[in-house]
C-alpha cells in the first residue's frame, strides 16, 4: 500500500506553469495584490448612459451601480485601473468580477451575459498584466474575483420561517461554473473565491471549481478569503474564524486568508489565527479603514501600509494588499512598506495526526482528545419522540431535541431521517436548515447518517461546516464505493466506512480488519483521502441472543479496533453503542450497564467516539458488583450462561429497573457522604438542603467555605478520577459540576457576608480596604476563545475569592488579547486559563506562545475537564518560560496559588515543577515511535533567524587567551550549588516545599540526615581550604568569530586568519508550531555577510587537583565515606569555579554585562545574559569538539587539565565549554538527527561518516539504527 504520509498535509498541491512560479515566488517575498475596483470606479463619477453604453443603450433594466457590465461597455477604464494598481506594485490584479453570477447579475437582467462578462473581463486585466510584465520583467498574474453573491445558504431571509432559502446550493454551484468557465478562458492564472461571508457559499463555488478541473480544465492555484463581520472574529453566518479554515481547507488551496469588512487594526488577530491553523499561504487585503458618516474610507495609504507592515514584520502573511478605500496609492505604500520583509513560513504537518471538523465552531480529534460522543437522539430511529415530532411536522420543537443533546455533552450530532414513510431527503434538508438558524445547536459538527447516500447528500448541501458522513462501505462494490467517496471528498466531509464488503458484515476479527485495510488503501491510495478523515465502523453487534455465534461479538469489536489503530495510520474508530444491547431494548438500567462496561474497554482498545445518548451513560465503578460481573462475563465470554443469569436479573427488575439501581438507602448516610453521592451520581435533588445541614454545623464547619474545601471538592475527586480512568465520561461530569454549581450558589451570599463582617472590622480598626490591603494576590481568570463552559473555573473563582485572592474572571470564549491586555492593565499576579473542549488545549498553547511574546513574567496555570498534567508540560510550558502549571481540580487552586505568591517558596515551586515537566517530557518523546523529521536544508530554512542590524556586539575587554593558575578557592565557595550534592551524591531529596538548600533541612524524612552531611562537607571544605589540598586551574578565551552555515569560524584578533572552526548540529525533530526556529548554536553568531563584528568565547576549569592524592590516602584508611565526599565536594567546586568565571567574563574579561548585579541564587538559576554550552551535552552532542577548545586555548599547557582516549577530562572535576554573549541565546537539545545531516557534518569536520555516528552521543541521538541500516 502506498504510504500515505504526503496526504496528512492539507497543503496545496503542485500545480504547473503560472502556479508553480506563484508558490515559489510566495516562498521568496511578500506579494501584493491590487486594490478596491469599486473604490476607482467610483472617481469616474459614471452615469447611466456610460454604464449601458451603445450595445445596452436600450436595455429595459437600470444598469448604473453594475460595475462588471463595465468590462463590456467601459473596457478601458477598467484596463486603466488595472494598470494603475500593476504600476503602483501590485503582483496580482482582480477581475472586474465580484458580481459576475448569474445570481448577481439578474438583478439587472443581465444573467445571460455572465460567461462572456468574466471572460472579457479576464482578457483586459491579462493585457494589462502582460504590458506591464514587458516593461518591468516581473511577472504579474490575473485572479479571477468570484464573489459570495447576494444570496445565502445558511441564512434565512425570512425571520418567520428560519428554515427558508432563497438559493439552493445546485443553483450556486451552476452560477459559479459558469462564472469560472468565463474566467478560466480568459486565461485567469489564479480562481479567487473572495469575500466570503458565508461559509457554505464558498463551498458551492470550490465544488464548482472542483468540478472543472477534473472535467474541462487543467488545475490553477485558487485563492480563499473570508471576511469577519466583526470584533466576534465570526462570518455573517457565525462561523469562528478557525472553524471558516477548517470548512474550506478540503480545496487545499494555495492561499487563505481575510478581506474586506475590517481595517487592518481590527482584521489582526483574525489573521493571526488564519495563520496559525492553515498550511497555505495566507493572504490580508483589508479596507481602508472602518468606514466613517459618510460611507467614506479615511486611512491614509501610509497609515495602511504601516498597519499590514506589522503584519509582515510579525510573520502572518504572504500576500497583502487592499480592499474598499484603497487605492494605487494604498497599493504603492503598501509594497514599499513590505518590500523587505520574509514572507510569513508556512507550517508543515499543521495537523498531521488531527481529524478536523466544522460547525460555527472547530473540533479537533487527536490523541489528547478524550472520548468523543456523538448524541444519537436525533435519529427518527432511535428516538421515539424525535420521530414523531418529525413525522407530524414539528420541526422546531425536534430541534429542541437536538439542542438538549447538546447541552448534555453531545460533542457531534448525529442526524437520521431513515423512516419508510417519511421523505428523507426533504426532512434532511429542512431539519439542517433549522440547526442552521439555532447557534447553540450548530456550534458543533453534524454526523450526516443514512443508509440512502441521495439523503447523505441532501444534507452535505445544506452545511457550512465539515461534516461527517455515516456511512458508506464496499457492500455495492469498488466503483459505487469510490463513485461515493470521490463526492464526499468534493463536499469536503469526513467519512464513516462500515465493515461491509460485497460478501456482507464482517463479524470475525479478521474479517473487519480485512475489509477496514481494503477500504483504508482504496480511499488513500485511489481517492487520495487524507487519512484523518477516514473513520471506521467495525460493527457493534448485538450480544446476548441466545445464539453461541454471537457471544465474541463484543470481543471481536475490541480487539479489531486496536488492530485497526495500530496498522491505519490517521483512521479514526467509531460505532453505534445501542446495537449492543438490542437484546434488552426495554430494559435501561441493564442497557446502560452494559454500555458503561463496552465502552470502558472499547476506550481503551482505541475506540474514539461513538453514537451515544448524551446523559445517560453510567459510570463504570457505580454499576452494581452483581451488574457489573455479569456485564463484564457477558461481554468477555467468559460465562456459557451469562445470557440466562443477566435476563433473569433483568426480569427480576422489571419496570423498577432504575429505581432499584439508584434506590434511596444513601440519603441515610451522614452528610458528607450524601454530598459526595449527589456529586458523583449528578443527582441535584437533595443538595442545597444537604449543604444547608452542613452549614448549621459550625463546630464542623466554622465558614462555609469549609464545606466547599471539605465533602464537595472530595466528591468533585472522585468525579474527576473516574473522569480521568475512563470510568466516567463527559456528560456526567458535567451533570456533576452542575449539582457542584448548585451547592456553591447556596453557599456563596453566606461568604459574601463573612467578607463584609471582615471588611467591617477592618475599617472599625481604622485600617483602609484597599486591593493592596484586602487581597492576597490577583489572578485573571478566563474560558478561552471558542469554549463556552465555565463551571470549572466558576468554581475555582469562588474557591480563590474566598481565599482572599482578588479574581477577574473575563468569563468564556475570552480572546488572548483581552486575556493578556487585562493581565497587564490590573497588574495580575497569575493567569489561569479553563478549557473543557479539546480545541481549547490548542488556544491554551497559543495564549501562553503570545504571553512570551509580550514578555509578561507571570505564571500560568491550566485547568479544565480536557487538561492534563502531560499535555501541559509536552504542549504548554515549552513555549512559557515563566512557571506554567496543571492545576487538577479547584481544590489545589489555592494551595498552588498561595505558594506562587511566597516569595520562598515560588522559586521552590517553580523548580519542583519544572523538574517534573522535564522528566514528563523525555518519557514522551521518548514514547514516540513515529517522529517526525526535517530533512537538513530545511531545517537550516526554518533556522533561528536573529536581526542583526539592530544587534551590536561588545568587543571583549581582553581578547586570546587568559590562564588562571591556583584560582583562590575562597572566591568559588560562594557559588556551590548545593541541591545536586544533596540529590545526585546522597540520594537525598526531599519533598516540596523542602527540596533546595537550605530548605531540605526542614524535610520530615531526610532533614536530619542531609543537615549531617552537610556539616560534614563544611567541616572537610574549611580543612581543603585551610591546608591547600585542592588546587583550581583555568583558562578562558575570547576570539572574534562569524558564523557560517552551522559552523563557527574562529579568528585571530585582527580577524584576517581563521584559527579554527566549530561545528554544529541543528535540530530536525518537527516541532509543534510552525514558526518555532529548528536550532544550532552557530544562529547565536552573527554571520559572515552580516557585516558584524562578532565574538565567540571558550573555557576549561578544574578544581579537582590534589583530589587523587586525598583519595588514596583516605582508601588506604578505608574511609569509604570520605572519599565520596572529596569526590563530591571537588566537583561542587569545579562547578562554582565555572558559574564564578562566567560571571567575570560577563562583567570583567568581555565585559558585556558589566552593570550586572545578581544574587547567587539567580545566578543557579541562569538569569543572566548568555550561555556556556559544552560539548558532548544537549546544544552540541560532539564530543570531539573539545580537541579544538583543547588546541586553542592550550589547556593541557596552560592549566593541566588533559582528555583521555574517550575525551573525558582529568581531573574528573572539570568542567569545559563555549560562551555565547547574544541577548537571544538560550539552551537548547538539538535531539535526534537524521542521515542526512550525519552525512553533511562529516563532511564538514572531514572525518568519516561511521566516526560521526560514534561521536554523537555515542550513536544516542541518531533518528536511524546506525548499527543495523
Amino acid at each position: 500500500m502506498t504510504s500515505p504520509s504526503s496526504l496528512f498535509r492539507p497543503t496545496y498541491p503542485n500545480i504547473p506553469g503560472s502556479g508553480h512560479a506563484i508558490a515559489v515566488e510566495l516562498e521568496r517575498r511578500i506579494m501584493i495584490i491590487d486594490g478596491a475596483m469599486g473604490t476607482m470606479i467610483q472617481t469616474h463619477k459614471l452615469e447611466e448612459a456610460e454604464f449601458k453604453g451603445e450595445e445596452f443603450k436600450d436595455h429595459p433594466k437600470s444598469l448604473k451601480g453594475n460595475n462588471d457590465i463595465l468590462n463590456l461597455t467601459q473596457p478601458h477604464i477598467i484596463y486603466k485601473i488595472h494598470k494603475d494598481y500593476l504600476e503602483a506594485g501590485a503582483d496580482i490584479v482582480e477581475t472586474n468580477t465580484f458580481n459576475g453570477t448569474t445570481v448577481a447579475q439578474s438583478d439587472y437582467g443581465t444573467q445571460h451575459l455572465t460567461y462572456r462578462i468574466n471572460k472579457e473581463a479576464a482578457q483586459i486585466a491579462k493585457r494589462a498584466c502582460l504590458e506591464v510584465q514587458e516593461a518591468t520583467g516581473i511577472p504579474r498574474y490575473v485572479g479571477g474575483a468570484m464573489g459570495p453573491t447576494n444570496r445565502t445558504l445558511s441564512l434565512s431571509p425570512s425571520v418567520e420561517k428560519p428554515d427558508y432559502r432563497n438559493i439552493t446550493f445546485d443553483e450556486l454551484v451552476s452560477a459559479y461554473k459558469e462564472q469560472a468557465r468565463g474566467l478560466l478562458d480568459g486565461k485567469a492564472d489564479i480562481l479567487m473565491v473572495e469575500t466570503i461571508f458565508d461559509t457554505a457559499n464558498a463551498r458551492a463555488a470550490l465544488f464548482a471549481i472542483d468540478q472543472l478541473f477534473e472535467s474541462d480544465y487543467e488545475p490553477l492555484p485558487v485563492f480563499i478569503s473570508g471576511t469577519i463581520v466583526d470584533k466576534s472574529g465570526r462570518t455573517l453566518s457565525g462561523q469562528t474564524t478557525e472553524a471558516f479554515v477548517i470548512s474550506v481547507t478540503h480545496m487545499r488551496p494555495m492561499c487563505l486568508g481575510l478581506n474586506c469588512a475590517l481595517g487592518a487594526t481590527e482584521m489582526r488577530p483574525f489573521i493571526q489565527t488564519v495563520g496559525r491553523v492553515t498550511e497555505a499561504f495566507t493572504l490580508c487585503y483589508p479596507n481602508a479603514g472602518l468606514p466613517n458618516a459618510l460611507g467614506g474610507y479615511d486611512e491614509t495609504p501610509e497609515i495602511m501600509a504601516a498597519h499590514l507592515k506589522s503584519f509582515a514584520e510579525d510573520g502572518f502573511v504572504n500576500i497583502v494588499g487592499g480592499c474598499c478605500g484603497s487605492t494605487p496609492a494604498h497599493i504603492r505604500a503598501i509594497a514599499d512598506a513590505v518590500k523587505d520583509i520574509r514572507p510569513r513560513m508556512r507550517p508543515v504537518n499543521l495537523y498531521s495526526d488531527t481529524l478536523l471538523l466544522s460547525g460555527l465552531e472547530p473540533m479537533k480529534i487527536n490523541k489528547f482528545t478524550n472520548f468523543v460522543n456523538i448524541g444519537e437522539r436525533c435519529n427518527v430511529a432511535g428516538s421515539k419522540r424525535f420521530c414523531r415530532l418529525i413525522t407530524s411536522g414539528k420541526y422546531e420543537e425536534a430541534l429542541s431535541v437536538a439542542r438538549l443533546q447538546v447541552e448534555r455533552g453531545a460533542q457531534i450530532l448525529d442526524v437520521n431521517f431513515d423512516e419508510g414513510m417519511l421523505d428523507g431527503k426533504s426532512a434532511m434538508s429542512r431539519f439542517l436548515n433549522f440547526i442552521g438558524s439555532e447557534p447553540d445547536v450548530s456550534r458543533v459538527p453534524l454526523c450526516i447518517d443514512s443508509s440512502k447516500f441521495e439523503v447523505i447528500v441532501a444534507g452535505l448541501k445544506c452545511t457550512q461546516g465539515k461534516s461527517i458522513v455515516n456511512s458508506i462501505s464496499l457492500k455495492e462494490g469498488e466503483q459505487d464505493f469510490l463513485d461515493k467517496a470521490r463526492l464526499i471528498k468534493r463536499f469536503g466531509a469526513a467519512v464513516v466506512i462500515m465493515a461491509f464488503d460485497e460478501f456482507g458484515q464482517a463479524t470475525s476479527i479478521e474479517q473487519k480488519v480485512s475489509v477496514c485495510s481494503r477500504s483504508y488503501q482504496l480511499l488513500v491510495d485511489k481517492v487520495g483521502f487524507n487519512p484523518n478523515d477516514i473513520i471506521f465502523d467495525p460493527n457493534i453487534l448485538t450480544i446476548a441472543t441466545g445464539m453461541e455465534e454471537h457471544n465474541n461479538y463484543g470481543i471481536n469489536y475490541i480487539k479489531a479496533t486496536n488492530i485497526i489503530k495500530e496498522s491505519l495510520p490517521g483512521a479514526r474508530v467509531s460505532g453505534g453503542l445501542s446495537n449492543l444491547s438490542f437484546s434488552f431494548r426495554g430494559m435501561d438500567a441493564v442497557r446502560e450497564a452494559m454500555h458503561g462496561v463496552f465502552l470502558y474497554h472499547a476506550i481503551q482498545a482505541g475506540m474514539d467516539m461513538g453514537i451515544v445518548n448524551a446523559g445517560n451513560l453510567p459510570v463504570y465503578d457505580d454499576i452494581p458488583r452483581d451488574l457489573l460481573t455479569m456485564c463484564e462475563n457477558l461481554l468477555w465470554n467468559k460465562d456459557d450462561s451469562s445470557t440466562e443469569k443477566l435476563l433473569e436479573y433483568a426480569q427480576a427488575m422489571g419496570k423498577g429497573a432504575k429505581k432499584a439501581i439508584a434506590g434511596d438507602e444513601w440519603r441515610n448516610r451522614s452528610v458528607e457522604e450524601r454530598l459526595e453521592y449527589s456529586l458523583v451520581k449528578g443527582i441535584d435533588k437533595f443538595v442545597v438542603d444537604d449543604t444547608a445541614e452542613a452549614r448549621v454545623n459550625t463546630d464542623k464547619y466554622p465558614k462555609p467555605l469549609n464545606i466547599i474545601e471539605g465533602p464537595l471538592m472530595k466528591g468533585m475527586s472522585i468525579v474527576g478520577d473516574l473522569f480521568g480512568s475512563g470510568k466516567m465520561f463527559l456528560p456526567q461530569v458535567i451533570k456533576s459540576a452542575r449539582v457542584m454549581k448548585k451547592a456553591v450558589a447556596y453557599l456563596v451570599p453566606f461568604m459574601e457576608q463573612a467578607r463584609k463582617e471582615q471588611e467591617e472590622k477592618l475599617r472599625a480598626q481604622g485600617l483602609e480596604i484597599t486591593n493592596e490591603s484586602h487581597y492576597s494576590g490577583t489572578i485573571v481568570l478566563a474560558t478561552v476563545k471558542g469554549d463556552v463552559h465555565d463551571i470549572g473555573k466558576n468554581i475555582v473563582a469562588v474557591v480563590l475569592g474566598c481565599n482572599n485572592f482578588r479574581v477577574i474572571d473575563l468569563g468564556v470564549m475570552t480572546p488572548c488579547e483581552k486575556i493578556l491586555t487585562t493581565a497587564i492593565k490590573e497588574k495580575a499576579d497569575v493567569v489561569g486559563l479553563s478549557g473543557l473542549i479539546t480545541p481549547s488545549l490548542d488556544e491554551m498553547v497559543h495564549v501562553a506562545r503570545e504571553m512570551e511574546k509580550a514578555g509578561m513574567k507571570i505564571p500560568l496555570l491550566i485547568g479544565g475537564a480536557t487538561t492534563s498534567k502531560t499535555h501541559t508540560a509536552v504542549k504548554i510550558a515549552p513555549h512559557y518560560s515563566q512557571t506554567t502549571i496543571h492545576v487538577l481540580d479547584a481544590s489545589k487552586s489555592v494551595v498552588v496559588m498561595s505558594s506562587l505568591l511566597d516569595e520562598f517558596l515560588c522559586e521552590e515551586l517553580a523548580e519542583d515543577i519544572a523538574e517534573d515537566y522535564r522528566d514528563i517530557r523525555e518519557e514522551y518523546f521518548d514514547s514516540l515511535k513515529d517522529r517526525r523529521y526535517l530533512g537538513l536544508e530545511e531545517a537550516r530554512a526554518k533556522s533561528l533567524k536573529l536581526n542583526w542590524t539592530s544587534y551590536k556586539p561588545v568587543q571583549p575587554r581582553n581578547l586570546g587567551v587568559t590562564a588562571l593558575r591556583e584560582y583562590d578557592l575562597n572566591r568559588i565557595v560562594p557559588y556551590i550549588d548545593w541541591k545536586p550534592f544533596f540529590d545526585c551524591v546522597w540520594g537525598l531529596r526531599g519533598k516540596y516545599p523542602n527540596r533546595g538548600y537550605p530548605r531540605i533541612f526542614n524535610d520530615e524524612q531526610v532533614g536530619a540526615e542531609a543537615k549531617r552531611v552537610f556539616n560534614d562537607a563544611q567541616a572537610l571544605l574549611n580543612k581543603i581550604i585551610s591546608e591547600g589540598l585542592l588546587k583550581a586551574h583555568g583558562v578562558v578565551a575570547l576570539y572574534p568569530a562569524f558564523s557560517v552555515g552551522d559552523d563557527i569560524e574562529v579568528l585571530s584578533e585582527d580577524r584576517s586568519t581563521t584559527l579554527a572552526v566549530l561545528h554544529g548540529v541543528r535540530q530536525q525533530a518537527e516541532k509543534d508550531f510552525a514558526g518555532d526556529p529548528y536550532m544550532c548554536l552557530a544562529d547565536f553568531i552573527a554571520p559572515e555577510n552580516s557585516g558584524v563584528d562578532d565574538y565567540v568565547g571558550m573555557f576549561a576549569v578544574s578544581a579537582g587537583f590534589g583530589a587523587e592524592e586525598m583519595c588514596r590516602r583516605l582508601e588506604a584508611e578505608h574511609d569509604v565515606y570520605n572519599i565520596i565526599m572529596v569526590k563530591a565536594l571537588a566537583d561542587r567546586l569545579a562547578e562554582a569555579f565555572a558559574e564564578e568565571l562566567h560571571e567575570r567574563v560577563r562583567k570583567e574579561i568581555w565585559g558585556y554585562m558589566a552593570e550586572e548585579s545578581l544574587e547567587i541564587s539567580d545566578i543557579h538559576r541562569t538569569k543572566y545574559q548568555g550561555i556556556r554550552p559544552a560539548p558532548a551535552y544537549p546544544s552540541q552532542p560532539d564530543h570531539t569538539e573539545k580537541l579544538t577548545m583543547w588546541k586553542l586555548m592550550e589547556v593541557e599547557k596552560q592549566t593541566g587539565i588533559a582528555l583521555t582516549e574517550s575525551l573525558a577530562m582529568t581531573p574528573a572535576a572539570s568542567v569545559s565549554g563555549l560562551y555565547f554573549a547574544h541577548p537571544s541565546s538560550s539552551y537548547f537539545a538539538v535531539g535526534r538527527v537524521t542521515k542526512d545531516q550525519v552525512i553533511d557534518y562529516a563532511s564538514r569536520k572531514e572525518v568519516t561518516v561511521a566516526d560521526v555516528e560514534k561521536n554523537l552521543f555515542l550513536g544516542a541521538v541518531l533518528a536511524y539504527d546506525h548499527e543495523n541500516p
